[in-house]
């Protein structure tokens, strides 16, 4: 399963990608200052929303292209991909990254990244 590494690598690995952390100290990767994932332990709020279904592992939240895109991730695969409150209404899907595997996760960072890069950006790197 994908650890924190998998994802700084991969991150990494697209073009013209930035980590970063935020004022909190969490891990982010960005493309043209846009965010495409991040490391997002659950609040409060996250674990009363989910109560005996929260994870104890790891979250990582990514973006994704649309509404569409998050609920056919979540219909897919509700061991791995999840939701909270917080995320209604909003393009980005949650992780568990003790339980995906990298090509999943390689397939999710590089969408993420797609949803986030500026067009010309993301054409040269699916033309390559």
């Amino acid at each position: 399963m994908a650890t924190w590494d998998d994802v700084r690598r991969l991150a990494l690995a697209l073009p013209q990608t930035v980590e970063g952390s935020s004022r909190d100290g969490l891990l982010g990767w960005r493309v043209k200052d846009k965010t495409f994932a991040w490391e997002r332990p659950l609040r409060r709020g996250d674990l009363e929303a989910l109560g005996d279904a929260a994870p104890q592992g790891p979250v990582l939240a990514a973006r994704v292209p649309d509404l569409g895109a998050k609920e056919a991730l979540l219909a897919d695969d509700g061991g791995v991909y999840f939701t909270t409150p917080h995320f209604n209404g909003y393009p980005a899907i949650l992780v568990r990254l003790d339980r995906i595997a990298v090509p999943e996760l390689e397939e999710l960072l590089v969408e993420a990244w797609l949803a986030r890069a500026p067009r010309r950006l993301a054409a040269e790197y699916l033309d390559r």
